[in-house]
């Protein structure tokens, strides 16, 4: 097996590992098309990235050509919407394999679901004074991707209903409010089982987002770990170390791996590819380490140190 180019476990070094494994692009809710988020991670320093657009994997391919010319080690990757105990929780699959099987039809009908929200949506906002919301919307989101609750936003911004996005939001799109549809996503259990099933690694993102207890981030990551979960973002942007050393022991309790990301979304803002708190000392190991990923991660390594990529 070629020599792995990642440290095998975290020390405490402060320097930034150029890992990063959760950021997002045009094929979803991003600002930049998919090669331009590899053409920063590269400019960055960032020598294994995961594209993990929401429920979709349509900017992979344009990022792994992308990736492949720019010798940055690519992870095929989605992040998935799931529901927990009533809350919505979020999984990215690491997807050496693709996304094949019952993720593929999962992908599928996550897609089918986001459009009927969507279609929800602008009917509640034709009602506030948007007309033609849906097509108002998707002017802003470009001809590709879900629409979310953002464009409606924008939208509603641009036709003058409302001065700013958080007014959008205060008065129609947040918690609570006319736009504020619920999506119905599949619950956790099944989804960790589509990622493992196509030969995959179910990572947790992001827990310390959910305002959750520590007692009930426990029960998460419990409940995750039982149905066949294998990893949690230890780092997820900047964030506590204290409350980050505080999450590596309960990664530990339950064996489960380290995944870093920063959840970049857009250019100007405080987080950049690679841009994160560094991992602490721990015994938790780095999720490239595990075996469905090591040697996919250790060849692409090799590939780029011999100018292969």
């Amino acid at each position: 097996m070629p020599k792995p180019c990642l440290p095998e476990r975290f020390v405490g070094d402060p320097i930034p590992l150029g890992v990063d494994l959760h950021m997002h692009s045009t094929a979803s809710d991003g600002a930049l098309a998919p090669a331009e988020v590899v053409a920063l991670c590269a400019e960055r320093g960032v020598t294994l990235m995961a594209l993990t657009d929401h429920d979709t994997v349509a900017g992979v391919a344009e990022a792994s050509e992308a990736a492949r010319r720019l010798g940055v080690g690519l992870l095929p990757a989605a992040e998935l919407s799931t529901r927990w105990q009533g809350i919505g929780i979020h999984v990215v699959g690491l997807l050496p394999q693709g996304a094949r099987g019952a993720l593929g039809e999962g992908l599928e009908a996550q897609a089918r679901a986001r459009d009927a929200r969507a279609e929800v949506i602008a009917r509640r906002m034709e009602k506030v004074g948007l007309d033609d919301a849906l097509a108002k919307a998707r002017e802003q989101a470009g001809p590709y991707r879900p629409l979310g609750r953002p464009d409606f936003a924008r939208a509603l911004v641009a036709a003058g209903l409302v001065p700013d996005m958080a007014t959008a939001f205060r008065k129609h799109l947040g918690s609570g409010k006319a736009g504020d549809v619920k999506a119905h996503w599949p619950v956790l259990a099944e989804v960790v089982g589509w990622v493992v099933e196509a030969g995959g690694v179910a990572v947790l993102a992001h827990p310390l987002r959910y305002g959750l207890t520590r007692r009930k981030r426990g029960q998460l990551l419990d409940d995750f770990a039982a149905a066949g979960g294998q990893a949690a973002e230890l780092v997820s942007g900047f964030q506590n170390g204290d409350v980050t050393r505080d999450l590596a022991r309960q990664l530990a309790e339950r064996e489960l791996y380290a995944s870093l990301g920063s959840d970049f979304h857009f250019p100007g803002g405080h987080l950049a590819p690679g841009s994160m708190s560094p991992p602490p000392r721990t015994t938790v190991p780095p999720v490239w380490t595990h075996p469905r990923l090591a040697g996919f991660v250790a060849a692409g390594c090799d590939a780029a140190a011999s100018g292969a990529l």
